[in-house]
């Protein structure tokens, strides 16, 4: 079985690497790899063309950073943003964005986070997602954030989804910021009391951030992640804040008044 709406991979400076890529190759899933111009040849190199989609300049240069300043970086936004339309131009209801550097993708069975084979994890998340009208976006918890001995349930509702997102097309909101794109579009969808899935029992084996080059962690992320922790708490300072934890100054956010979307 095979998801039944298309699969994006967002990716910078990876073509060496690729994870996300070779792990859905394995898994026999269809997917488009969205490059930047320059690096298309190298891509290319490695990947079917016919999988390649290049990242018109547009959309970069009409991204909204939020922060407005003389820094021209925009981060993944602008891509995220092109696959948003492509997919409803082909006519598509929904669409899946992944993050480049996920190694595997799980199943969490018993306690056991077993290493999956087929798209079937894709297809069952979205027969499960699109049963509510008001969910718009789901997507597989990170594996490392599921421990084997803790007791968890199936899926967590109304909280942040992460590098795997499943969303729905129809609603009226797009990527915007240079950094935490992925928590700004959860927290604008929970304020506007919808709704979102984050599955435990579909993981994605998703390289920590900083520990890979290429991608954010090149454009990004060298100067540290006080900034991108920063902008977050300017987006939403009524439910987020600067703290400490993972060696590093991160945000942290309550996503306690959602509990009842």
């Amino acid at each position: 079985m095979n998801p039944k709406y298309p699969i994006y991979i967002i990716s910078k400076s990876r073509w060496e690497s690729r994870l996300t890529s070779k792990a859905l190759e394995k898994m026999n899933v269809p997917y488009h790899i969205i490059v930047e111009s320059q690096e298309y040849d190298n891509y290319a190199s490695v990947i079917d063309k016919k999988k390649i989609l290049i990242l018109p300049q547009e959309y970069k240069d009409n991204y909204d950073t939020f922060w407005k300043d003389d820094d021209k970086r925009t981060g993944s936004g602008p891509a995220r943003n092109f696959v948003w339309d492509h997919s409803m131009k082909n006519g598509h209801k929904w669409h899946w964005v992944l993050d480049d550097n996920i190694s595997s993708f799980r199943r969490l069975h018993h306690n056991l986070k077993i290493k999956v084979g087929s798209g079937t994890i894709f297809k069952c998340a979205e027969d499960f997602t699109e049963r509510y009208e008001n969910v718009v976006i789901s997507g597989f918890n990170y594996d490392y954030f599921c421990k084997g001995e803790d007791k968890l349930p199936p899926y967590v509702p109304n909280t942040r989804i992460y590098s795997c997102l499943f969303i729905r097309n129809d609603i009226p909101y797009r990527w915007r910021g240079r950094y935490n794109e992925d928590t700004d579009l959860s927290l604008r969808i929970l304020k506007d009391g919808l709704c979102t899935i984050q599955f435990n029992a579909f993981l994605q084996d998703k390289t920590p951030t900083q520990q890979m080059g290429g991608g954010n962690t090149d454009e990004l992320y060298q100067e540290g992640t006080h900034n991108k922790s920063q902008m977050l708490v300017d987006m939403h300072p009524d439910v987020t804040t600067l703290v400490h934890k993972f060696n590093r100054v991160h945000h942290h956010v309550d996503y306690r008044p959602f509990k009842k979307n």
